[in-house]
């Protein structure tokens, strides 16, 4: 599989995998010009905030106007988490993903943004729905942020942070104009 190669220069190419197919594509390319199937307009979705140990999963109502927390799925090995995901969209009438990307404060991608992106390319295959990446720089921090402030004891932040951590991002991707559809880009240009 090829990685993604998060380079300095803006103006070289480098092969990345976009949201929606997972297919080669140069940098600078807008997802606008890759052919994918996007997320249907209508029905549940379901928020990833991915992690190699846990993934933290949000859904929406089925009008989509507002996001929950779902619950944070311990890893255990490739036919189990499909079959977790497969049960999961089953069980909860989900037509679509959105799986946070994180990406550094440049709008490079990182060594985690690799990851997400495989894990996404792995999800979309496994259940058959289609997904979108969206940013999801400081989400886990402002997860951290609400659990601190609710005066939880260490053990209930960290079994509440990555599915809060999802809703953070699916909440961003429903109230973003763009839903997805603009890769992330420097904060500070």
């Amino acid at each position: 599989m090829p990685a993604v190669l998060a380079e300095s220069k803006p103006s070289v190419n480098k092969i990345v995998l976009t949201p929606f197919n997972c297919c080669k594509r140069k940098a600078g390319a807008s997802i606008s010009d890759v052919d994918h199937a996007g997320i249907p307009s209508t029905g549940r979705l379901a928020g990833i905030d991915f992690g190699t140990v846990r993934i933290g999963i949000a859904v929406t109502d089925s009008r989509r106007t507002m996001a929950s927390p779902y619950e944070n799925y311990q890893r255990r090995d490739p036919p189990s988490d499909a079959a977790r995901f497969r049960r999961l969209a089953a069980e909860e009438a989900i037509v679509g993903f959105v799986v946070g990307l994180p990406v550094h404060l440049s709008g490079l991608e990182s060594q985690k943004s690799i990851q997400a992106r495989e894990f996404g390319k792995w999800l979309r295959e496994a259940t058959g729905l289609p997904l979108e990446f969206f940013d999801e720089r400081f989400t886990t921090s402002e997860a951290d942020a609400f659990l601190g402030a609710a005066k939880l004891t260490k053990k209930q932040r960290r079994e509440r942070r990555d599915k809060l951590a999802a809703q953070i991002v699916l909440t961003a991707y429903l109230e973003s104009a763009t839903r997805g559809q603009v890769e992330p880009g420097p904060l500070d240009g």
